[in-house]
């Protein structure tokens, strides 16, 4: 496999790290800025948010612009944004360096992921997508439990200050390493979401949204769940952490390699009936912390190990020239689940108790199968190419 892909994969790592570091220091940053958890937890909804609805408008945006560039310019406002985040002296501000983050987080993901299946034989596809998530996923192995270790150390705002040296890095590895690339022709908005007048194609970016609603009501809340259902203090707070990104860059791995030799369909209906049956589980392990972890590597797994195989599948289903269209739509239709479960998440919270997160995340991964099964049953609807004008 090409190596440039491992340079992307660092990319994406850094995207990650911005995108998931809040949900494990909520509780400094609510003390520190004088805000109420659910508030604090917003700055996840915003983010994702941002990211969902900049992904598809920036991509047609920047469609003429070549990809080593835009990958740049991408992470030099990447870092602009976290640097705002380190000096925010407000949760105004802090929310505003969200956006920024998120916008041009958005892009950079789109354009690792497109990037890193146009450089690779078509066998390796659904791997190398496989691996830049890996990315996304081992920014929660040492980006979350490092970023939880220095908040507790020196404040919330020494996470943001390590990714923007990150930030740097990547951007010096693109610079050298990376090769000129220019996109295929732009296609509008409008034209974009009339792909998903294929039943197949939208019902499978509905999976996703759902998926991963249900997957963020409980794990948006992992840390106050942890401290209030199961005791635990800050220093295993980051334990759990690591050892939840350790098995999710397992998950993201596995879940490229067996969609390649199975398929994608079985894997995809596999992988959310097991991981809505631990969502239902996890509240009836909290009694034993050994048991609660063996569900939790499950679940972490799985979380991670869908998405190469979704983005293989909606490729699989789409022509050629609109794959670039369904991945940067399921990059859109993933935040949207992220920002959507992080704000029932929230809701639940108030409203009952964080105890009652898993359950009602349990039920939205019912509803993804669902839409999952449909999307599959449609398999003689064959999509129609869009035409550009030259």
């Amino acid at each position: 496999m090409n190596k440039r892909v491992y340079l992307l994969t660092i990319v994406s790592f850094v995207v990650g790290m911005v995108e998931l570091i809040i949900g494990g220091i909520l509780d400094l940053v609510a003390q520190d800025l004088q805000v109420s958890i659910g508030k604090a937890g917003f700055l996840i909804t915003v983010f994702s948010l941002v990211f969902a609805v900049a992904s598809p408008v920036l991509l047609m945006m920047t469609s003429k612009v070549e990809r080593k560039k835009l990958t740049l310019i991408s992470l030099l406002i990447f870092f602009i944004g976290n640097a705002i985040a380190v000096f925010s002296p407000s949760y105004s501000m802090l929310l505003i360096a969200r956006i920024v983050s998120a916008a041009s987080g958005s892009l950079l993901v789109v354009l690792c992921i497109t990037i890193a299946s146009s450089i690779v034989s078509e066998d390796y596809r659904a791997r190398a997508i496989g691996v830049v998530f890996m990315g996304i996923s081992a920014s929660l192995v040492l980006g979350v439990p490092i970023g939880l270790m220095l908040g507790n150390a020196f404040g919330w705002r020494a996470p943001f200050i390590l990714i923007a040296g990150l930030t740097l890095f990547s951007m010096a590895g693109v610079y050298f390493f990376m090769d000129s690339m220019f996109s295929k022709p732009a296609v509008s908005l409008i034209k974009q979401l009339r792909t998903l007048k294929n039943r197949r194609l939208l019902f499978a970016q509905l999976t996703s949204f759902l998926f991963l609603a249900g997957h963020l009501t409980l794990y948006g809340y992992l840390t106050p769940f942890l401290k209030t259902v199961l005791g635990l203090n800050g220093n295993w707070v980051s334990i759990v952490y690591l050892i939840f990104g350790c098995a999710a860059v397992a998950g993201g791995g596995v879940g490229g390699t067996l969609a390649d030799r199975i398929g994608t369909r079985k894997s995809i209906i596999g992988f959310i009936i097991v991981f809505g049956l631990t969502m239902f589980v996890i509240p009836y392990t909290t009694f034993s912390l050994p048991l609660f972890l063996g569900v939790m590597v499950i679940w972490s797994m799985l979380s991670w190990a869908i998405t190469p195989a979704m983005q293989s599948y909606l490729i699989e289903s789409s022509t050629a020239e609109t794959s670039d269209i369904q991945q940067s739509l399921n990059n859109t239709a993933l935040h949207f689940g992220i920002a959507f479960g992080s704000a029932i998440g929230g809701f639940v919270i108030e409203q009952s108790s964080v105890e009652s997160n898993a359950t009602v995340g349990g039920c939205f991964i019912i509803i993804a199968l669902a839409a999952a099964l449909i999307s599959m049953a449609k398999r003689n609807q064959h999509f129609s190419p869009i035409k550009h004008n030259m």
